[in-house]
C-alpha cells in the first residue's frame, strides 16, 4: 500500500497534511532485506495507476526485484492514512482504503507458485489472509505441504479490525501458522487472537513449526527451535480451543525452565529455547518494528547464524525502525551490526540506541 504519514501529531481530522511513503508487511520485509545486502523479490499486485507506479519504483529503489508484481487495470492500489500516535494506544487511528484493491484480488490463480517458490525463504503475513477470500486461498496454498518448497516464514500479524469476525480470524491464523516452517508472533497478539498467555503456552498451541519466535516487546524475544530428529508429539488443540495451561501440573511445559537471557535450554518435545532481551531504544515511532525484526532475523538465518545472533539481529533491525518516523529505516552496516551482536551479555543488556544510531560514525551507548 501507499502510506500517508501525518505532518504532526493529532487526530486524523486535525492533521492538515500528510507525506507519502510506502507500507505493507511483506514489502517492508523485502525492502529491509535488500537494504541489508540480501537478494529479495516482492510478489504482489498493484493498480495500473500512479500509486502503483510509485510503489514499484520506490520498492525497486531498495534493490528489491519487482518483476513479479502484477498490474491490475480494473482495481486501484490500496492506500492508508495513520496518526503519529503509538499503535498500542487508544489515540492511534488508521484509515484503510483497500477494499477491492488490486492486492485484495491476489489468489492461487493470479499468483503463480513459480513466482514465489524459487527462493530460499518465502515470507508471508496474516494481514494478507484477511484481505479477501481469494487472498486467504492463496495463503492456504503457499503454506500447504508440498515437495521442494522453500522455508515458509509466517508473521501472524493479527489485526482484529481487519476481520469481520475476530474469532474466526484468530483460528484462521492459527491454521496458517501450523503450516509454516518459521513463525513470528507477539505475546500480545497471541493472547488477543488465541487466548494464550506466555511464550510456552504459545509453543503448546503451535508445536508444528520448526522455529517459533515469540516477540515480547521491550522485554525481548524468545525462539523455540526443534532439535534435529525430533518431532512435535503433543496433541493438537482443536480450532478455537485453548492449549494446556503451562502453569498446570498436568501441562507438558509445567516443569520446563525458561530460557536465560542470551542463553539456551533444552525443553520438552525436542526444543532448544533461547531468550535475548531487547536493547533500550529511544522510540521515535512505534511502527514497522515487527517487520524489521522479521527481516533482521531472516537475514541472519540466511547467513547461517545461531539462535542468539538471529534474535540480536532482529532486535537491531527493529531498533532501526523504531528510531525513524516511517515504517522503513536504513539498516546499520553489516560490520556495525555484527560488532554489536558480538557484545558480551552484560554489554548487550546495557546497549542504548537512539535516532541516528545506524550511521557508522554514531556513538552507541553501552554505559
Amino acid at each position: 500500500m501507499v502510506t500517508f504519514l501525518p505532518s504532526r501529531p493529532g487526530r486524523l481530522s486535525d492533521v492538515p497534511a500528510f507525506a507519502r511513503a510506502i507500507g505493507g508487511a511483506e514489502s517492508n520485509v523485502a525492502c529491509a532485506l535488500a537494504a541489508a545486502g540480501h537478494r529479495a523479490k516482492w510478489v504482489s499486485r498493484v493498480g495500473a495507476d500512479g500509486f502503483g507506479d510509485h510503489l514499484i519504483e520506490a520498492i525497486g529503489a531498495y534493490g528489491v526485484d519487482v518483476s513479479a508484481v502484477g498490474r491490475d487495470a480494473e482495481r486501484p492500489t490500496g492506500i492508508y492514512f495513520r496518526t503519529a500516535t503509538d499503535r498500542a494506544t487508544a489515540a492511534h487511528e488508521v484509515a484503510y482504503y483497500r477494499a477491492g484493491s488490486a492486492a485484495s484480488a491476489m489468489s492461487p490463480v493470479t499468483v503463480a507458485w513459480s513466482a514465489v517458490g524459487d527462493g530460499r525463504v518465502l515470507h508471508v503475513s496474516g494481514i494478507t489472509a484477511a484481505l479477501s477470500d481469494d487472498c486467504l486461498a492463496l495463503m492456504r496454498s503457499v503454506t500447504a505441504p508440498r515437495s521442494c518448497r522453500p522455508l515458509v516464514s509466517f508473521d501472524v500479524n493479527f489485526r482484529a479490525g481487519l476481520w469481520r469476525d475476530a474469532g474466526v480470524g484468530g483460528r484462521v491464523l492459527l491454521e496458517l501458522a501450523r503450516g509454516a516452517d518459521l513463525v513470528f508472533v507477539g505475546e500480545d497478539e497471541a493472547e488477543e487472537a488465541w487466548g494464550v498467555v506466555g511464550a510456552r503456552a504459545i509453543r503448546a498451541a503451535l508445536p508444528e513449526p520448526g522455529v517459533l519466535v515469540v516477540k515480547r516487546g521491550a522485554a525481548g524475544a524468545v525462539v523455540f527451535e526443534r532439535c534435529a530428529g525430533s518431532s512435535p508429539t503433543p496433541p493438537l488443540p482443536q480450532p478455537g480451543a485453548l492449549p494446556p495451561d503451562p502453569r498446570a501440573s498436568s501441562s507438558p511445559y509445567a516443569q520446563g525452565r525458561g530460557g536465560t537471557p542470551g542463553g539456551a535450554v533444552f525443553a520438552p518435545w525436542g526444543d532448544t529455547v533461547t531468550t535475548v532481551p531487547a536493547p533500550t531504544v529511544d522510540v521515535v515511532a512505534a511502527v514497522g518494528a515487527g517487520d524489521a525484526f522479521a527481516a533482521g532475523f531472516l537475514g541472519a538465518t540466511l547467513r547461517g547464524l545461531g539462535a542468539k545472533a538471529r534474535l540480536r539481529h532482529g532486535h537491531l533491525a527493529a531498533a532501526a525502525a523504531l528510531t525513524v518516523p516511517g515504517d522503513l529505516a536504513a539498516p546499520p552496516a553489516r560490520v556495525h551490526a555484527d560488532r554489536l551482536v558480538a557484545l558480551d551479555d552484560a554489554a548487550w543488556e546495557r546497549l542504548h540506541l537512539g535516532p541516528g544510531w545506524t550511521g557508522q560514525d554514531q556513538e552507541v551507548r553501552t554505559p
